[in-house]
C-alpha cells in the first residue's frame, strides 16, 4: 500500500513489533482522548493526487446536504417534550460525494484494504471489522466552503474514521466535548447546556494527511464553520463489527440525495 507512511505507520507488517507498539500507542490515546490522530499518515504524493482526483467530481456531483437538524439527527426522541432544549435546531451544510463516485482513488483503496481494517480491529479489541456493504455510505469525502458547518451531532457508529485532505485557512476545526452521555443516562439536561454554550469543549487541530479514529457515540461533536477561500475537504471511513451493513433508502435519499450507484 504505497499511498500511506508505512514507515511510520506498519500496517502492512501486523507481526513486527512496530505495528504492535503502534496500535499500544493508539489505544492509550483513544483511552487518554476518546481519539487518536496520526499525522503524515497519507503520504504527500497521495494527497496531491486523492486532491486531483476529487476535486472535479466535488465540483460536478457532489451531493449538497443542506438542512436543520438536532443532536440526534432525528425528528423525535421518546420521552422528550418538542420543545425541550436538547432538541435545538442547527444548521449544517457540506457537498459530499460517495465512493462509487472515486472508485479506484486513494480513499476507496484504503477502505477496501483489509489490513486498515484490522489494524482498526486491533486498536478497538474486537475480532474482526468489516467496511459496509454500500458504496453509497461507507466512504465519503465532504467538503465545507465559507460559511459552511457540520453542526453538533452524536454518531450512530460506535466509532468514526476520519482522513483529512484539505485544511481550510481559518475555521473548520474539530470540536467536541467526551462522553456528554451515557448508554444508561442521555444526559438531555448537559446536551441543551452544550447547545446554548455553557459547556467547555476540546478543539482537535489536525493538518492535511492526517488520520483521526473518534469515538462519537456519546461524545457530542462538530466542524465549526468554515472561513476563507479554501474549503476544507475530508474523507470518512465507516466500518462495523458485522458483515453487510447497509444504510436504509430514507438514510441513502437524506444523507446523498439518491438511493442507486
Amino acid at each position: 500500500m504505497d499511498i500511506i507512511d508505512t514507515t511510520t505507520y506498519p500496517l502492512d507488517q501486523p507481526d513486527s513489533a512496530s505495528y504492535s507498539a503502534l496500535v499500544a500507542l493508539c489505544q492509550a490515546d483513544l483511552a487518554r482522548n476518546g481519539l487518536f490522530n496520526l499525522p503524515g499518515f497519507l503520504r504527500p504524493s497521495a494527497l496531491h493526487d486523492t486532491l486531483e482526483r476529487v476535486k472535479p467530481v466535488i465540483a460536478t456531483q457532489a451531493f449538497t446536504h443542506l438542512r436543520a437538524h438536532n443532536i440526534y439527527f432525528k425528528k423525535t426522541i421518546p420521552g422528550l417534550a418538542p420543545d425541550h432544549p436538547a432538541l435545538k435546531l442547527r444548521q449544517t451544510a457540506n457537498h459530499t460525494i460517495c465512493a462509487d463516485q472515486i472508485e479506484d482513488s486513494a480513499i476507496t483503496q484504503l477502505y477496501d484494504w483489509p489490513a486498515f481494517a484490522s489494524f482498526l480491529a486491533d486498536v478497538m479489541q474486537k475480532p474482526r471489522l468489516y467496511p459496509m456493504d454500500d458504496r453509497i455510505a461507507g466512504a465519503n469525502v465532504m467538503t465545507y466552503y465559507d460559511g459552511e458547518a457540520l453542526n453538533w451531532h452524536f454518531d450512530r457508529s460506535e466509532f468514526t474514521t476520519t482522513l483529512l485532505l484539505q485544511a481550510p485557512s481559518n475555521g473548520g476545526d474539530f470540536e467536541y466535548l467526551r462522553d456528554l452521555r451515557t448508554n444508561d443516562d442521555p444526559n438531555y439536561d448537559g446536551v441543551a447546556a452544550l447547545l446554548n454554550g455553557q459547556l467547555e469543549t476540546t478543539i482537535c487541530p489536525q493538518a492535511a494527511g492526517t488520520l483521526n479514529v473518534f469515538r462519537g457515540v456519546n461524545t457530542a461533536h462538530r466542524v465549526t464553520p468554515v472561513e476563507g477561500d479554501t474549503p476544507r475537504i475530508n474523507a470518512v471511513l465507516t466500518y462495523f463489527d458485522a458483515p453487510g451493513r447497509k444504510f436504509t433508502t430514507e438514510e441513502h435519499l437524506d444523507f446523498y440525495g439518491r438511493t442507486t450507484q
